[in-house]
């Protein structure tokens, strides 16, 4: 796996253990608010919706929590109505950047990104200036411990997945997105569990990074992440195991 993969596994990890669950919480009530408003309140028929219930459930977000956001989205509460949006920038060492967000007020978003990019050795970009190197694709996340390759491998090419990847802490599958939630159903029946399944944009060229730079990289991926309005956060980089294991210590 690249470096970035590790690193998102490690930042997953990381929210699992995290006590500070109330900014986690906003943001996946935000994208269950946004998923019930674009398809419905029905989770069975609005696939976005149960990615973001399965959010929910992984971080533990109270049923209350949950139910409010549906109702929220589909009109039947009242409350701030968020817009989607992608933004697009370069950090340190020329790793390309993408923000997607959900706002009620883009002026403020983008002020605070453009701010958060230039602190960090970065600038934001013009539209459609990175989303070029990256390539929408679905990516669920198995630990090791939790079956043997070559059964993970065999249930997930038969479920629709295009390849495998591994590394000494987990397994990587790769799906087209529509083929993700057929991939998740086979893992799940075959007594598989995933850490993590959601479609993500994967970089399709990459940025190898030393350790200064790295350090700068990370350090602008968690501000970008700190930032309520911010959903999802994807880079260009790659960094080598004995700095990725040196970083993460």
């Amino acid at each position: 796996m690249s470096g970035h993969s590790k690193w998102h596994n490690i930042k997953l990890r990381k929210q699992a253990q995290d006590q500070r669950k109330s900014k986690v919480f906003a943001k996946i009530s935000r994208e269950i608010m946004a998923a019930a408003k674009e398809g419905g309140g029905d989770a069975g028929s609005n696939n976005r919706l149960r990615m973001a219930l399965d959010k929910a459930r992984a971080a533990g977000m109270p049923q209350d929590n949950v139910k409010r956001a549906i109702q929220k989205g589909t009109g039947e509460l009242g409350g701030a109505s968020y817009e989607s949006a992608t933004y697009e920038g370069y950090g340190p060492g020329g790793v390309a950047v993408m923000a997607q967000v959900l706002t009620d007020n883009r002026n403020r978003t983008v002020g605070e990104l453009r701010s958060i990019f230039a602190r960090n050795g970065g600038n934001l970009g013009e539209s459609n200036s990175v989303a070029w190197l990256f390539q929408q694709q679905g990516v669920a996340i198995v630990p090791r411990e939790n079956a043997p390759e070559d059964k993970v491998l065999e249930v997930a090419l038969e479920a629709g997945a295009e390849d495998m990847q591994a590394d000494e802490t987990s397994f990587e599958i790769r799906t087209t997105p529509a083929d993700l939630e057929a991939v998740k159903k086979a893992l799940t029946a075959n007594g598989i569990a995933y850490e993590s399944a959601e479609v993500t944009m994967l970089p399709q060229t990459r940025v190898t990074l030393e350790e200064k730079q790295a350090q700068q990289v990370l350090r602008l991926m968690d501000a970008l992440e700190e930032l309520e309005d911010v959903q999802q956060v994807y880079a260009n980089f790659d960094i080598p195991d004995r700095i990725m294991e040196a970083l993460a210590a």
